[in-house]
């Protein structure tokens, strides 16, 4: 093959230059394939990360569409009633309309929600993928819960809605492919079921997102996407000590430091260009899985999952410019000519002022968000977090070379191994930090939303009812009872069923405020707070955090059900046992009491029954399904309660199941990149190892020092990354209005599993780190 001319200047001459350099990676023999190959598989991985994080929000957009879509739409209004005439009850019925009961069930750890539906007319709408209005005794269900119910133990789920499966529902009215979700049709449904008479489907309401949903998604998504972009400037530097003696011959023949460059530049564009195209190849494949990662309610349609345009055309420019970028960044410190590579020896002294800069914006950005988010969050406030965050994440990049250095410079001295590596530090730790700051970054954000999510499920959880004496509760909300006690003492698995109620104290019939009172014997009232003791007769002040019972004269005469006939007299005396209400679905009251403290019958006669609690089998599995069947058939939309639930409040679970695989692939993708940095600087150091193995120095020290190496940058970043992230986590807590609870037994997880993860990449250097210092690397050309 003939040699190629070396290109001229000018402009003309740039160009040629870049695709000299391009020329020579594609034409480089077997070695420069296998290193073209590793650029390309290593930014492909990386590209494909980001294209899967550009595709979140499109995907996201998709799910709330069809949400929205599904929604019952505007209720048919009541006509205005001419003079004269009575006033309808309900609203008109009509050929086009239909009544919609949004309700929702579990079958064991699954939640399934759906809608009951009853048509008025033919011409009634038909919900997004359903071509008409389920007939009575109809169900239509999505294909997750169609394969459910088919699975193991779905018989007793299938007797759920006393109907057979009439057919599935298309994917335009389902948020996901894994979403549990029915349509069933009715032939009794009323509106004082709570069902609404509507003509349409589709809301037209803005959607609304919890703000603390709102601070993990941000945070999220900059936890996962800075360690990302960190692997990428990594990938691109692989060979780069082939390709500096490459440019070295180059130099030989001719070329100058300028060219050099362009050249090198050349090179780098052909990896980040294939780069791009594997990166392809791994989103579309991301995109087939991506739904394996995330819980039902989160999980994509893989057509869904495609890059906002915008972040699309971003990342196809960023990244090959990027790679150029750091290319020529890394030729800046070292000196090619014709005769060899020379790295600058010098260490220049990192100033503190502008590293400052970063971190010091985002704090301001984060600190008018202290006092509490707005109740809508807006895309200002939005784009204000994740500026503050990214920038605050930002500052542990920039603030960590910068630490290491001052760090290594007043270290001392020690074991030979220790000599070796603190000493490599101190000429150069670019290369050690580089691979640290993509760990600190990633710790620093992992607090953060670990932060977060204990502390809304601390919230959102609490202390349970105990589940020894009695398992399930059904709550009326309001529904007429009647019948209920003997549906559900008929139920197979059900040993029994006891009933709780409530009414007022009141100063007359004609006051309507009072205080309300939970009353029932101690075994009931023990499900509803936490008591010191109890006996027939006792009175107890409840509480419940965020609830303000005060009350400045509750009255002396207690009313039930009938407002106009009070059942006893009695007056709460001073200093009453307080005691906290259990989270759940019954309302919170300011006392309770057992039937002998207010005088009152023992079968609670006369009081609003609101609560049946329930007994169940220990020896029937299915006994916790059968009573949910039973209620679903008596009051779809009433609530159920399973007591000694850890799910029972945790509304972050989902969101703690996407944190957990979002950080297996930042350890894989971080463990790749330290591994890759490991490598770099062996290969640099080959010949200096070669002579430190003929002088006799053990393999034990040589491992050793490299295990500092990794550990004294590793050891620095872990504590700049702890004390950012900590201190993230608590203005992030503040501006939710949460608790400010540091969690420091997930962060000292979280430091023992970096330890770890720097010990196995330690571990996997060292067969390269054993072959490079055999004495036959001395061996010149």
């Amino acid at each position: 093959m003939s040699s190629p001319r070396l290109p001229e200047g000018g402009r003309g001459g740039s160009i040629r230059a870049l695709l000299l350099g391009v020329r020579l990676s594609v034409a480089g023999g077997r070695s420069g394939w296998l290193r073209l190959a590793l650029i390309a598989a290593g930014v492909g991985l990386g590209v494909g990360m980001l294209l899967v994080l550009a595709g979140v929000p499109t995907a996201t957009a998709a799910r709330e569409h069809r949400r929205f879509d599904r929604e019952p739409g505007p209720a048919v209004e009541q006509p205005e009633t001419p003079p004269g005439e009575a006033a309808r009850a309900d609203p008109p019925a009509g050929p086009g309309t239909l009544l919609a009961l949004t309700v929702e069930t579990r079958f064991r750890d699954e939640m399934v929600r759906g809608r009951i539906l009853r048509a008025d007319g033919d011409r009634a709408p038909a919900p997004p993928g359903l071509t008409r209005v389920p007939a009575a005794g109809e169900l239509f269900v999505s294909p997750a819960l169609a394969e459910l119910i088919t699975g193991p133990g779905g018989a007793v789920l299938a007797e759920r809605w006393n109907a057979r499966v009439a057919g599935t529902i298309a994917p335009d009215g389902l948020s996901g492919p894994d979403e549990m979700w029915f349509y069933a049709g009715s032939s009794t449904l009323t509106v004082h079921d709570g069902a609404t008479r509507i003509a349409s489907f589709g809301s037209d309401r803005e959607p609304t997102t919890d703000a603390m949903i709102v601070v993990l998604a941000v945070i999220g998504a900059a936890v996962m996407l800075m360690p990302v972009l960190v692997f990428v400037t990594t990938a691109v530097r692989f060979g780069s000590e082939s390709r500096e003696r490459q440019l070295a011959a180059i130099r030989l023949v001719g070329a100058d430091a300028a060219m050099t460059r362009l050249i090198a530049a050349g090179d780098t564009l052909v990896g980040a260009v294939l780069g791009l195209a594997v990166g392809g190849a791994v989103f579309l494949g991301l995109r087939q899985v991506a739904g394996l990662l995330v819980p039902a309610d989160f999980s994509p349609y893989p057509a869904d999952l495609r890059p906002a345009p915008l972040l699309l055309a971003l990342i196809l420019l960023a990244v090959p410019a990027g790679s150029v970028l750091v290319t020529l960044a890394a030729l800046r410190r070292v000196v090619i000519e014709p005769l060899g590579v020379v790295r600058r020896g010098s260490v220049r002294r990192r100033r503190l002022w502008w590293r400052l800069v970063p971190p010091g914006i985002g704090v301001a950005l984060l600190y008018p968000l202290i006092g509490g988010l707005p109740e809508e969050v807006g895309d200002g406030t939005r784009a204000q977090l994740a500026a503050g965050a990214i920038l605050l994440l930002t500052g542990v990049v920039v603030l960590l070379p910068w630490l290491v250095q001052a760090l290594v410079r007043r270290l001392g001295a020690g074991s030979v191994g220790w000599q070796l590596g603190v000493r490599r530090l101190q000429l150069d730790s670019d290369t050690a930090v580089r691979s640290v700051s993509g760990v600190a970054v990633s710790v620093a954000g992992i607090i953060a939303v670990q932060g977060l999510l204990g502390a809304s499920i601390a919230a959102t959880g609490g202390a349970q009812p105990p589940d020894d004496r009695f398992q399930m509760v059904a709550h009326t909300n309001g529904a007429d009872g009647a019948g209920w006690r003997a549906a559900l003492t008929g139920t197979p698995g059900v040993v029994a069923v006891e009933t709780s109620g409530y009414g007022y104290l009141r100063d007359g019939a004609e006051d309507q405020s009072g205080a309300s009172v939970r009353v029932g014997d101690c075994e009931i009232l023990r499900q509803y707070a936490r008591l010191p003791s109890c006996a027939d007769g006792d009175v107890f002040a409840a509480v419940m955090p965020g609830w303000d019972n005060t009350i400045e004269n509750p009255g002396d005469t207690f009313y039930g059900a009938d407002d106009t006939v009070a059942l006893s007299r009695w007056t709460a005396p001073a200093g009453l046992p307080e005691v906290t209400l259990y989270p759940g679905d019954a309302g919170p009251m300011s006392y309770l009491a057992t039937p002998g403290a207010l005088g009152i019958r023992p079968d609670l006669r006369g009081l609003t029954v609101d609560g049946y609690l329930i007994r169940l089998d220990p020896a029937d599995p299915d006994a916790v399904e059968r009573v949910r069947n039973t209620m679903t058939r008596l009051a779809p939309a009433a609530p159920l309660q399973l007591f000694g639930d850890d799910r029972i409040g945790d509304q972050f679970a989902g969101a703690r199941q996407v944190a957990q695989g979002c950080g297996v692939l930042l350890l894989l993708f971080i463990g790749a990149s330290m591994l890759v940095n490991v490598t770099e600087q062996l290969r640099e150091r080959r010949r200096m190892l070669a002579v430190l193995a003929a002088f006799g120095t053990r393999r034990r020290t040589l491992s050793a020092s490299v295990l500092y190496q990794v550990a004294v940058p590793g050891a620095a970043g872990l504590l700049l990354a702890v004390l950012t992230g900590s201190g993230l986590s608590a203005v992030l807590l503040a501006a939710t209005r949460a608790p400010v609870v540091i969690d420091w037994p997930a962060i000292t997880l979280m430091a023992a599993t970096v330890a770890g993860m720097i010990l196995a990449v330690t571990g996997a250097g060292l067969p390269l780190l054993f072959r490079l210092s055999r004495v036959s690397e001395l061996r010149s050309e």
